[in-house]
């Protein structure tokens, strides 16, 4: 079973070449944390509200970098805004993508493909090396968006994240897009830390474009 962090990195990947696809400016460094912190708070160890975040169980959950994750929320002790520890995980843990891609590695997903010049690895890719859990999530997800049922908390989880990064433009055509829009920003405010990784990703962008428009 694939866990939400690996899920969206997932998704990310082009399925062709195995190197990650544009996104827009930082959404997969939050969007990652995000999923993060996600998974703690469905396994009882934060607890999340308007007010921010805690840890509510120090216990380990046995997966090396969740627990690396609660032990930075612990060591902080008080209560903190998500949107502050967002931050604090996208760039502070060490090679967080790179960590979520031996995962799948280990997983038989995916395999790594170095291509080296003068015995120098120049560029390292990850190919897809068993498509079924991609494809299943797929298909997955454009049931949850094409129905008109409530999806379940875990579900709305994906669906948040999966927003936040634009990853939708992926799975729908141009004219689904247009008619599943609204349904897509719906749901993506049913989870309160996806809310927080696409206004956090909104806000970067909107500092980035105003320093561009300042600078011109």
């Amino acid at each position: 079973m694939l866990s939400y962090a690996e899920e969206i990195l997932l998704l990310s990947l082009d399925e062709r070449t195995g190197a990650i696809k544009p996104l827009p400016i930082q959404a997969l460094r939050y969007a990652l944390a995000g999923a993060l912190l996600v998974e703690l708070a469905m396994s009882d160890r934060i607890d999340t509200d308007l007010d921010g975040l805690e840890v509510v169980s120090s216990t380990p959950t046995g997966n090396p970098l969740l627990d690396d994750v609660l032990r930075r929320l612990g060591n902080h002790g008080a209560k903190r805004p998500t949107t502050e520890w967002l931050e604090t995980l996208a760039w502070e843990i060490p090679d967080l993508q790179g960590q979520i891609l031996d995962g799948l590695v280990a997983k038989g997903v995916l395999r790594i493909e170095d291509q080296r010049i003068l015995w120098v690895i120049a560029k390292r890719r990850y190919p897809i090396q068993d498509d079924r859990e991609i494809k299943a999530m797929h298909t997955r997800l454009r049931e949850l968006i094409l129905s008109d049922t409530i999806p379940d908390p875990d579900e709305a989880v994906l669906i948040a994240l999966v927003d936040a990064c634009q990853l939708f433009d992926e799975l729908f055509s141009a004219d689904e897009l247009e008619h599943v829009r609204a349904r897509i920003a719906n749901l993506a405010k049913l989870d309160l830390i996806g809310r927080e990784v696409t206004h956090s990703i909104r806000e970067i962008s909107r500092a980035i474009a105003q320093s561009m428009m300042a600078v011109t």
